[in-house]
Parts: C-alpha cells; sequence; structure tokens
C-alpha cells in the first residue's frame, strides 16, 4: 500500500502578514478529504475536512458570502 502524502498550498492572496492556512488538496479526489493547517505553525495539527465541504466553503468564499474584515 502506498501511502499518499499532502502537498502542501498557500493561497495567492495569503500576503497578509503570515495569517493564513495551507491546504492540501491533492488528497481530495483519491481519498475524499482536504488537510487544513496554520502556515505559521507547519508542525501543528492538521484539520481533516471533508471534501464536500471544503468544496460547499470555497464557493461560499468565492460568492462572498463571508464578507471582509
Amino acid at each position: 500500500m502506498t501511502t499518499e502524502t499532502p502537498r502542501w498550498f498557500t493561497s495567492s492572496y495569503s500576503e497578509n502578514g503570515g495569517a493564513c492556512v495551507q491546504v492540501a488538496t491533492n488528497l481530495a479526489a483519491p481519498h475524499g478529504i482536504v488537510p487544513v493547517r496554520d502556515s505559521k505553525n507547519v508542525g501543528g495539527p492538521v484539520l481533516t475536512v471533508p471534501a464536500t465541504a471544503f468544496t460547499t466553503f470555497v464557493a461560499g468564499v468565492r460568492a462572498g458570502g463571508f464578507g471582509t474584515v
């Protein structure tokens, strides 16, 4: 059995002083999950989100459903 490792990605919009998250979307199709972690603490905990929930979240962000700070 081959274990896939997350390929972490930080959005190009994350030029805000480091207050951002990283996601590993390469695990969405084969495993149905999207791992998420704090970019400032890469050795820290990882939140595993179901791929369908992550897709819904991204759609909400794109639609402006969460407002801005």
